[in-house]
Formats: C-alpha cells, sequence, structure tokens
C-alpha cells in the first residue's frame, strides 16, 4: 500500500485497517516460525505497511 492511498483513507479506516494488517502480521511471523513460507519478503512489506499507517495516523493527530 503506497502513501498516496493511505492518506486518501478516513481516520476511522486507516485504523481499522491498522489492526487488520497487525493481525495479519502476527499470524504471518507465527506461521514462518512453524514452516517457511513461500515469499518471505512479505513479512518485511507488511512491517513497513503498519509503520507507515502509523505515521499517518500520528501526523494527523498532531494537526488537531
Amino acid at each position: 500500500m503506497k502513501v498516496k492511498e493511505v492518506r486518501e483513507l478516513e481516520t476511522k479506516d486507516l485504523a481499522e485497517r491498522l489492526e487488520t494488517e497487525i493481525a495479519k502480521y502476527n499470524q504471518m511471523k507465527l506461521n514462518h516460525s512453524i514452516s517457511p513460507l513461500e515469499n518471505p519478503s512479505e513479512i518485511k512489506m507488511t512491517r513497513r505497511n503498519i509503520a507507515r499507517m502509523k505515521t499517518i495516523l500520528r501526523e494527523r493527530e498532531l494537526n488537531k
């Protein structure tokens, strides 16, 4: 998910999306520890998406 796409989301939708991404990330880490994922770089991409979302939420919080 690109920064432009994240910025277009409403704050409420972004917070919900963040929760689902965190759950997805935790599940991917657990699955990878049991048996290797086909594409382990997905873990890295998911972690970066979470960071983008948190950054934009924080920016919105500070701009209020």
